[in-house]
């Protein structure tokens, strides 16, 4: 893996202590740029940054719950202080809300995946465009679903906050066009991680965290004056 690629770059990416978010921080560390990892769990944070460094990369773990503005807030004031810019924020940073029909689920349930599957990305655009503006451009992706695109009974919730969030990645896409920074959506099918509901389901087939980094690398690796608005990607085999 070249890691001049993305050298000089400073990268952000929200849900980073594991499964897609930890395989893209990963992936963009060893492309060169120094990556800040965030989550709220400080010891799966610290474990990514640590596989970063122990790798010869350049990472910090820094926590924050993307649905709560004063903690995004605060986590742009330490990017700023420490890189003065961005040039890559990946939201990833994401709940479901699986496991029965929309008419039973708890009230609270459905505020904590619109607040961190929509309103963090609002929250984290908002904090860090300035970032990227410095930067003279860069690149904000967000990872959503194919469920963002089909229909998921006993998931609604869940779709309902990614075709928001497919819906605000169009459109803030249009707006942060003139800056030059690039706006991308990421559609994955059945991936292999803690958050997919795997009954019925081999793991085998299902796409790998590292599948979904790979698409990360081509997003922001690509001749600046293009860019894929949105990728969905499936398993070759139906899981």
């Amino acid at each position: 893996m070249d890691k001049q690629k993305l050298a000089g770059k400073v990268a952000l990416v929200t849900g980073g202590g594991r499964g897609i978010g930890a395989a893209i921080a990963l992936r963009l560390a060893a492309l060169g740029a120094a990556t800040v990892v965030c989550g709220r769990t400080q010891s799966h944070i610290d474990q990514t940054a640590s596989q970063i460094t122990s790798a010869g990369g350049i990472a910090e773990a820094i926590p924050a719950d993307v649905s709560d503005w004063k903690s995004v807030s605060a986590l742009a004031e330490k990017v700023q202080q420490a890189h003065g810019k961005l040039d890559i924020l990946v939201n990833n940073a994401g709940i479901g809300g699986f496991g029965g029909p929309l008419q039973q689920m708890p009230l609270e349930k459905w505020d904590a995946v619109m607040n961190t599957n929509l309103r963090g990305v609002f929250y984290t655009i908002r904090a860090f465009v300035p970032l990227l503006v410095s930067a003279g451009g860069g690149d904000i992706i967000n990872i959503s679903s194919i469920a963002g695109k089909n229909a998921l009974p006993n998931g609604a919730a869940y779709a309902a906050s990614k075709w928001g969030l497919n819906g605000l990645s169009y459109s803030v896409a249009e707006e942060l066009r003139a800056q030059k920074i690039r706006v991308s959506v990421i559609c994955p099918g059945s991936t292999h991680t803690e958050l997919s509901p795997h009954e019925g389901k081999s793991p085998a087939r299902m796409l790998q965290p590292d599948d979904i980094a790979h698409v990360v690398e081509m997003l922001v690796t690509q001749a600046t004056q293009s860019f894929a608005s949105e990728i969905v990607i499936r398993p070759t085999q139906k899981p």
